[in-house]
């Protein structure tokens, strides 16, 4: 190759028999490290050579004009005709696919989110759990032993086996290539290995990487691993629930770069740690959020852990407000989410209701503030009129509305559809409901600028994200 005209001039190109003609500047946008960059890079040709009158490349035309377009104008325009995971190919063969990737989505806003993809899966068990990957991509748990595992173009990669194939109770991503899982420890299992406690897997080929162990008084002992979360935007600790088998209950704690156990939160009487189905790192006030809730627990359970002194900065449970003979009609909270203002968690019960939670107020003072749940039924209704159910099969379990927090949003879902509300006073502003007939939504993951809501009757999962802005 060479430079033609001093890395200024016209430069033709012949792809796959048809010519295109651009400038040397046009490709430098490119970038040097890429293909079309070092074209004409004067470091990667021969000093003192000819330009050439054309250059030749054996590759699909269609694509290369997407792509050729996108070093011009900065935006994506993808033909009709034209299969994504062909323009996805070329664009890795270019150097290019970072800068597709950048310009096929938009910053993240949940009342500007568009359905992209319903994804079919091909595991046997029921769908339990989906968790959002940083760069776009997610991977999906059914109860079993595999893990599901997606890159951000939606192909499915090496699925993740838990260690000794043992259940699979949650799963967490470290970073982009790292996958923890946390399974469930087997008693009657024959071997020295149960699988149970928490691993770190490649999720790119899903090779073991670290088992994190439990010590207690220097004793390793075996664990069920229920939820699991990392601090923070560095990640440079795990936690998961840890249910022992001599009743040593709490959360456990790990450097996330060694894998050594960093402490062991030991529940205390009266709060359910061991059993927690949603842990959150709460970055103003650098605690854990431990969040046990109905049906797993009899009663609902919210506390702030503060690892530094090990002590429980704030707490609530609806234990005082429930009869040992409760019925379904009182209102039992089933899922909560720390809001980002740092003072507020929000709960939500099973007839959909929100309610919030002042951190600034603990115990008797600090009771939920529940919101009619008239705004929520609003998103129920569509399709004719016709209102969903409040609480739809899942399995043989019902699937139990689900929160998340993101971007100054809150994020419920309520049957087949997830609400959006948002403002200081988080009020409906979009209703998100998928193409089909999938079923309720199980669960719900937000990262990577995109939204994943995993369906429970037809093993699917649908992929939200938004566009890129307008031009004008």
């Amino acid at each position: 190759m060479c430079t033609p005209a001093s890395g200024r001039g016209r430069v033709r190109l012949n792809v796959g028999g048809r010519v295109f003609e651009t400038t040397a500047a046009t490709l430098a946008a490119a970038g040097r490290d890429t293909m079309l960059g070092a074209m004409i890079d004067a470091s990667w040709n021969a000093p003192h050579s000819t330009p050439a009158a054309e250059y030749f490349i054996d590759r699909d035309p269609s694509s290369f004009a997407v792509l050729l377009d996108l070093l011009r104008t900065g935006a994506l325009h993808v033909p009709p005709g034209l299969p994504e995971p062909t323009l996805y190919r070329e664009a890795l063969y270019y150097g290019l696919l970072d800068r597709v990737r950048a310009a096929r989505m938009g910053e993240f806003d949940g009342d500007r989110l568009r359905l992209s993809a319903s994804v079919p899966g091909r595991a046997a068990g029921d769908p339990t759990a989906v968790r959002a990957a940083p760069d776009g991509g997610c991977c999906v748990a059914h109860g079993g032993a595999a893990v599901r595992v997606y890159n951000w173009m939606l192909e499915e990669r090496r699925p993740v086996y838990s260690l000794s194939h043992a259940p699979v109770n949650d799963a967490a991503y470290l970073d982009a290539a790292t996958l923890l899982l946390a399974a469930r420890d087997r008693p009657g299992h024959h071997g020295k290995d149960t699988g149970g406690g928490v691993a770190a897997f490649c999720a790119l080929t899903g090779e073991p990487r670290h088992r994190f162990r439990v010590a207690h008084g220097r004793e390793p002992r075996s664990f069920t691993a229920g939820a699991l979360a990392v601090d923070g935007a560095g990640s440079t600790r795990v936690f998961a629930s840890c249910k022992g088998r001599l009743n040593e209950y709490g959360v456990g704690v790990w450097d996330a770069s060694t894998g050594e156990q960093a402490g062991f939160f030991y529940e205390p009487p009266g709060c359910a740690l061991g059993d927690a189905e949603r842990l959150q790192w709460v970055d103003d006030t650098s605690t854990l959020m431990v969040a046990t809730m109905f049906p797993c627990a009899d009663a609902s359970s919210v506390a702030l852990l503060d690892f530094r002194d090990r002590s429980i900065a704030w707490s609530w449970s609806d234990a005082g407000a429930t009869t040992p003979a409760a019925s379904l009609e009182e209102k039992r909270a089933v899922d909560a989410v720390a809001m980002e203002d740092g003072r507020t968690v929000c709960v939500v019960n099973q007839y959909d209701d929100l309610g919030f939670l002042d951190l600034r107020k603990s115990g008797a003072g600090g009771g939920v503030r529940w919101r009619s749940r008239s705004k929520l039924l609003a998103a129920m209704v569509g399709g004719g009129g016709k209102k969903k159910a409040k609480q739809q099969g899942c399995g043989e379990e019902a699937c139990y509305p689900k929160l998340a927090a993101h971007g100054g949003q809150l994020f419920a879902s309520t049957g087949d559809a997830i609400s959006v509300f948002s403002g200081p006073d988080y009020v409906l502003t979009s209703t998100l409901r998928g193409g089909g007939d999938g079923g309720a939504i199980c669960d719900f993951s937000i990262g990577g600028d995109r939204l994943f809501a995993l369906r429970s009757e037809e093993n699917v999962f649908d992929v939200w994200e938004t566009p890129p802005p307008p031009i004008i």
